[in-house]
């Protein structure tokens, strides 16, 4: 027998009321999962400051969408900080970490992201469209981010080491550091392929007057740490992100910043 139309309004109703109660009730059951988010954009951008644009933000919802038996939350930490936050237990997971950065002593699981990007250098045309200007980095004024390893200096992050060797000036900001380069006030910034391709996007009368080296100073392979005893586990976490590559959502996210997305390392 076909319910009233009024029951069945009444039923609908109900079973929404249902929902809309049990819906907290599972996100209090979900285990939550701290992510060390330091300033490393356009991956992350200036959490400290409790900013939600870049890409962890949106993996973050991404793998809370897709299940419920996690919470994921990004929690501020620093490029200085970061291992210490993991260490200590303030994080359960560092995360876009890569294997020249000094964690490999450090008690952890890793798991492949299948994420690659790379840091090239960047000069002013008028410099950099000559490919051998790239090769020879002495008496150049370098503009490099305080705390990054980069790999022509041999991974050592020591800024009185910069300074000295590279002639380096030191500053938190992509940004400042590209605006330097195009200003003549550097001759070389270093920063990530993803990074460049948001700046200029963002400036696109940069265009005309930067250019990238075919040089690579490094690809970042990047991986996730978690700690010991994190409420995740390696092969839990692994397979999280397996469903997102297969359902096209890390593609999503990522792709447009030519960041490649691909099957994790063996």
């Amino acid at each position: 027998m076909t319910p009233a139309p009024g029951l069945k309004a009444l039923s609908s109703l109900m079973l929404l009321a249902v929902f809309w109660l049990a819906a907290p009730v599972w996100a209090a059951d979900a285990v939550e999962v701290r992510i060390g988010a330091a300033h490393f954009p356009p991956y992350t951008v200036r959490p400290e400051q409790g900013a939600d644009s870049g890409l962890l933000p949106q993996l973050v919802d991404a793998l809370n969408r897709t299940q419920q038996r996690y919470h994921f939350v990004v929690v501020p930490t620093s490029i200085q900080r970061r291992f210490g936050d993991l260490q200590q237990g303030r994080t359960d997971m560092a995360i876009f970490e890569n294997p020249e950065w000094g964690w490999q002593q450090i008690a952890h699981q890793s798991v492949d992201l299948g994420l690659e990007d790379a840091e090239v250098f960047v000069a002013r045309k008028a410099n950099g469209l000559d490919p051998h200007y790239f090769d020879d980095l002495r008496g150049k004024r370098l503009a490099l981010i305080n705390g990054y390893h980069y790999a022509f200096a041999g991974f050592n992050s020591d800024p009185d080491y910069l300074r000295t060797a590279y002639k380096a000036t030191l500053t938190y900001s992509h940004d400042s550091n590209l605006l330097m380069v195009q200003a003549d006030r550097a001759d070389i910034a270093l920063v990530t392929r993803s990074y460049l391709s948001d700046f200029l996007e963002r400036n696109p009368a940069s265009r005309e007057q930067l250019v990238s080296s075919q040089r690579i100073d490094q690809v970042y392979h990047h991986y996730a740490l978690l700690r010991p005893g994190a409420p995740i586990g390696e092969q839990s976490f692994a397979a999280l992100l397996r469903a997102l590559r297969d359902s096209g959502e890390l593609a999503r996210i990522f792709e447009p910043y030519r960041i490649t997305v691909s099957a994790p390392h063996d």
